[in-house]
């Protein structure tokens, strides 16, 4: 059977059905982006009594909300060292605590919309490459309970095989709190549930233009698509790593990076229970990183940074043979284990990797995941949507809204990531000299 080039969580879901009925004239909220934001903002906006239109110029779910691993992360990709040293104990306190709502708000919108999407407390792994890793997995535990109250799991390296059925790492830092998801039907129960709640979802209405215009008196926006054009009081741009030139400004503060996905075939149980006995989500502590973790069906989900660039015909096919060799090298047990599936998708990263919300020319936006998308897209997708329905003057309250959101220095980035090749060779560099 040959490699399928597309998405194994595709084949396990259905999307919404949505009708092709023509733009409304005028909304309260247009929302660019039918993602974990968007359709999370949609929802949250819709209850509120708001009109909505969700505009995706593919459709529901097509980006990272259903090419992702389906690992909802507590944390965010910058470690806590880095963000005491930078934000100060307060502002840190109150991003880790945001992680952690951020899953119960996924957990919460899965029982209260009855989402079948297998969401389980698997809690997850990282593994240390090296020796010296592993002691940072220590000193990283030390400081979360003493700094934020939160208790981490410390598995010394004899005592790895209860986790995992590799033999190359030096220890890991498990978190029970994370979790695990099946990404497409999770995507495609926060697209029902936004409907459910009143909100209109318009698909292959790719936004063109966006300009100031007022109606009947009101001030607002005029969005041209590529479906007609449409008025809305309010806009948010949620479409992370797919952002476009219709939002330069947002754009230019975006780095579009790709990541890689391979999945095998069904594994006998005792395969499975081998190579992951406890069912974490893992990942390992390179900054060129792997993650990976057993679908539900127990299959070999394995991806990474096979390549920097986002995805292609090419990048995929490349990727396949990159991910294949790596994860036979972490598990030599999955050696005759056939691949079935492989596709890419793309992250969206900030300069500083961190997540970023607030208003920008005038635009509402929710960007800047960097691979922890699954529950923090859905979180501040919820928050910013009532900060709009709210329309309040007051600062907001949210921590990521209160951090700069700054760009590639001396503008040296404006339109194609031209610096990926060498973000790549940097981030090699630093997991040798790490």
């Amino acid at each position: 059977m040959a490699v399928q080039e597309k998405n194994f969580w595709l084949t396990t879901a259905e999307m919404p059905s949505v009708a092709q009925r023509p733009l409304p004239q005028r909304v309260d909220v247009a929302i660019l982006g039918a993602g974990f934001t968007g359709l999370s903002a949609a929802r949250t906006l819709a209850k509120a009594g708001a009109r909505v239109a969700v505009m995706e110029s593919q459709t529901i779910g097509w980006g990272a909300s259903s090419r992702n691993g389906g690992m909802v992360l507590s944390g965010l990709k910058v470690g806590v060292r880095d963000l005491l040293s930078k934000y100060g104990k307060e502002a840190t306190k109150r991003m880790f605590d945001a992680s952690i709502e951020a899953i119960d708000a996924v957990e919460r919108i899965v029982a209260e919309e009855t989402i079948d999407c297998n969401f389980s407390r698997c809690g997850h792994l990282e593994v240390a490459n090296k020796p010296g890793h592993f002691v940072g997995f220590q000193r990283s535990a030390e400081m979360m309970a003493k700094e934020l109250g939160h208790d981490l799991h410390i598995v010394a390296p004899n005592e790895l095989s209860s986790e995992i059925g590799s033999k190359i790492y030096f220890g890991g830092i498990v978190d029970e709190v994370s979790a695990g998801v099946n990404p497409a039907r999770y995507v495609a129960g926060l697209g029902q549930a936004a409907i459910r709640a009143g909100a209109e979802i318009y698909e292959r209405a790719r936004a063109e233009e966006i300009v100031c215009a007022a109606n009947n008196g009101a001030s607002g926006w005029k969005i041209l698509t590529s479906r007609g054009p449409l008025w809305a009081g309010d806009v948010l741009v949620a479409t992370s790593g797919y952002t476009t030139g219709t939002t330069p400004a947002l754009r230019r503060r975006l780095i579009p990076i790709g990541s890689y996905i391979i999945v095998t075939e069904v594994m006998p149980e005792s395969v499975a229970r081998e190579v992951s006995p406890r069912n974490r989500m893992i990942f390992n502590s390179k900054y060129y990183t792997h993650y990976y973790r057993l679908t539900p069906d127990r299959r070999m989900l394995f991806g990474g940074r096979a390549a920097f660039f986002p995805e292609t015909e090419n990048t995929i096919r490349e990727s396949q043979a990159i991910l294949r060799r790596d994860m036979v090298e972490i598990f030599p047990q999955l050696q005759n284990s056939r691949v079935e599936y492989v596709w890419g998708g793309t992250l969206d990263f900030a300069f500083d990797m961190m997540p970023h919300v607030g208003k920008m020319d005038g635009l509402y936006y929710s960007v800047g995941y960097a691979g922890h998308g699954v529950a923090m897209a859905t979180l501040l997708g919820q928050k910013i949507a009532e900060r709009i329905a709210s329309n309040s003057a007051l600062p907001d309250t949210n921590p990521f809204a209160e951090i700069p959101f700054k760009g590639a220095p001396f503008g040296l980035y404006r339109r194609n990531p031209w610096f990926l090749p060498l973000a790549g060779l940097w981030f090699r560099l630093l997991d040798l000299v790490s």
